[in-house]
């Protein structure tokens, strides 16, 4: 046999819903090498966008100062991030509270997924114990695109990636433009 290593330049649900796509792909009869070759073009096209309602744990990441923290909570800023082309976590923007926040990751979908409201490829969301405004998204996200192929799919945040956003993250994955550096 032969192994084909593909680093997915993604994670959580994300890299499922890659997953998902290549084993699609296998049952409609591509071969192996056909299916490494997709896989190398669709890693970048699959978006991650989420936010997080809560900083504590950015605080103590490092990634936001105490003060950054503080005021942030005071003010309820939710960051905004995407994952990059390289596979690598980035700040976009600062919305200020947890509907804007869901506002702003359905308007990214409307804007970049494929053939845009009229996508009809899978949709996953991932979410760290704040399974009711996955279940927001998910219904603002089923009604925005009629299309999709079958319903969106609700997961958990696993433990690894959990213990760097904290609890209030709530995380969307599609198939769209291709992730810019």
């Amino acid at each position: 046999r032969k192994v084909y290593c593909i680093d997915s330049l993604g994670a959580s649900s994300g890299y499922g819903l890659l997953v998902q796509y290549l084993a699609d792909m296998k049952d409609e009869g591509l071969s192996a090498e056909e299916l490494c070759a997709r896989a190398e073009k669709l890693k970048t096209k699959i978006n991650h966008v989420f936010f997080s309602t809560d900083l504590t744990y950015y605080v103590r990441g490092g990634r936001v100062s105490k003060v950054g923290g503080f005021v942030g909570t005071i003010l309820k800023i939710c960051p905004v991030l995407d994952m990059n082309s390289e596979g690598k976590l980035i700040p976009r923007r600062k919305v200020m509270g947890k509907k804007n926040a869901l506002k702003n990751l359905l308007r990214q979908m409307c804007e970049k997924a494929e053939g845009g409201t009229e996508y009809s490829g899978r949709c996953y969301i991932s979410h760290s114990d704040c399974l009711s405004d996955a279940e927001e998204l998910k219904k603002a996200v089923e009604e925005s695109f009629e299309k999709l192929k079958g319903k969106v799919e609700i997961y958990y945040i696993g433990t690894t990636i959990g213990s760097h956003t904290g609890t209030g993250t709530v995380a969307l994955f599609f198939v769209g433009a291709e992730r810019v550096k």
